[in-house]
């Protein structure tokens, strides 16, 4: 089914909305989590004997264009001892305004993320909380979860403290013009002249972000890019589908929170407390990217190895950068999804295979996502000398939870992503177009073309097809309503 161009934007409203609550998700927040979000008289008071103050620091936020709910800033302290560099990052303090077992925290605990679909944002939390009083906003006093880090030359972290303190957004920056100035290529994004010294700490910033890259690669950490995709409208019509550019801002907090995350994940394991991992098994189908390593000329072991694929995945974005985020896509969907642990001192703990690190968590996004706002509680508890406010069976609990939560949000996601195309694309039936095989299962097929970047089944001639194979498909049907692309196998 269709939509004539001036309703498409209410039918993706209407396929998110019904999808979210197919899934048990919920779309609107209850009345008593609104009634309670409105009763918070302001923002955390960012005072006391225990916090820090650190607002005269430089500190900024680099993100999406649009985005309000700030969870983040860095800064690096200009002060520097026999080459090492140290590192802040701040993480808004939700936990302290989201009280455990409140009305907003039960909607929070159901949906566990917020859901980032093509026609608008559900928000974990009410905007009065996420874009504001416990948003990192600009030129405001906010208290955070300060992690530091103390970063050597070659990307070593040698020493890592977390406090709270009190912070302040000098700066609201986007990845998309503090990318391209970093990387010499755009002019100094609109705020950093003026601010004193932040150009030459953004600088710095991006030095240590890229030897910490550089010692996780060298550690077996994969190189992936894949291609993020949003719907871009014109008026309530989908004109257009645009891929979301890495460079190396996104690079440089992509780096910076893994290193946080790790922090945190050693904080809590050295106070004797449990922690909700974020973990990536050995891969399910290591087979299968031995098979695609092949193709290139590649040998990879018979066993799981991350240093020996992350080397043909160096060779292979230095070969053909182009086409490398297809077969980072063919890569991730063969390792299998990430999930969530639960783990107390002194238990055996599963690694990040993609990462290539054992003590990571997710706790930089408490704004966005459950488990985040989860270790902030931890974190809380441990700096004030007080018992978890977590039992293990309830962590354990939690972590499988949020695990299938997320798969839901994220089938949300990708529904409403197709039905955006969908919405493209429906008049193109006929047309032909060059694609890669992203998923194959008991229930099908699955392909993505690559212009524009639309995933749809494959209906027709999909015998003997797997994932990674290159294809040339068909359109043939499209469904925006249910979120059907359908394509046929052509010579």
């Amino acid at each position: 089914m269709s939509a004539p161009p001036s309703q498409q934007r209410a039918l993706l409203i209407r396929v998110a909305r019904r999808a979210m609550v197919e899934r048990g998700l919920e779309p609107d927040f209850p009345p008593r989590a609104i009634a309670e979000a409105q009763a918070i008289p302001g923002p955390a008071p960012a005072g006391g004997d225990s916090v820090r103050d650190l607002r005269e620091l430089p500190w900024c936020s680099i993100d999406n264009d649009d985005s309000r709910d700030l969870d983040q800033l860095t800064v690096t302290d200009p002060r520097q001892d026999r080459g090492a560099t140290r590192l802040l990052v701040a993480v808004a303090h939700v936990g302290a305004l989201v009280a455990k077992g409140s009305a907003l925290d039960d909607h929070a605990g159901t949906n566990t993320t917020s859901v980032y679909t093509a026609s608008m944002i559900f928000p974990m939390l009410p905007e009065r909380l996420s874009t504001d009083l416990t948003s990192l906003v600009q030129n405001e006093d906010r208290l955070a979860i300060v992690v530091e880090l103390t970063v050597d030359g070659v990307g070593r972290v040698q020493g890592s403290d977390v406090y709270p303190a009190s912070v302040r957004n000098h700066a609201k920056l986007a990845y998309s013009k503090v990318g391209p100035w970093l990387e010499g290529a755009g002019a100094s994004p609109a705020g950093v002249d003026a601010v004193p010294g932040l150009a030459e700490n953004l600088r710095t910033q991006d030095r240590v972000a890229r030897t910490l890259k550089e010692l996780r690669h060298e550690e077996g950490a994969l190189e992936l890019e894949t291609i993020d995709v949003r719907a871009l409208f014109d008026g309530d019509r989908v004109a257009e589908l645009v891929p979301d550019e890495r460079n190396r801002a996104r690079d440089l907090i992509e780096d910076f929170m893994i290193a946080a995350n790790g922090a945190i994940a050693r904080f809590l394991t050295a106070k004797g407390f449990p922690v909700v991992r974020r973990v990536v098994r050995s891969p399910e189908r290591w087979q299968r990217i031995v098979e695609l390593a092949k193709r290139y000329g590649d040998e990879l072991p018979a066993q799981p190895d991350a240093r020996a694929l992350n080397q043909f995945l160096l060779k292979r974005r230095a070969a053909d950068p182009v086409r490398f985020p297809d077969l980072s896509l063919s890569i991730i969907k063969l390792l299998g999804r990430g999930e969530y642990v639960a783990s107390v001192p002194g238990q055996k703990v599963q690694g990040h295979f993609g990462l290539a690190v054992s003590q990571y968590t997710h706790s930089t996004a408490p704004n966005r996502r459950y488990p985040d706002l989860i270790t902030q509680r931890l974190l809380q508890a441990a700096l004030r000398g007080e018992p978890t406010p977590y039992k293990p069976d309830q962590l354990e609990a939690l972590a499988v939870h949020c695990t299938k939560k997320e798969d839901d949000v994220q089938k949300v996601e990708r529904l409403t992503s197709k039905s955006a195309a969908a919405c493209l694309l429906e008049s193109r039936i006929g047309e032909v177009f060059d694609g890669i095989v992203t998923g194959v299962n008991d229930h099908g097929t699955w392909a993505r073309i690559l212009h524009p970047h639309a995933e749809g089944r494959v209906e027709r001639g999909a015998h003997g097809l797997d994932v990674g194979d290159e294809v040339r498909l068909k359109l043939i049907r499209t469904d925006a309503e249910r979120g059907f692309i359908d394509f046929e196998r052509v010579a």
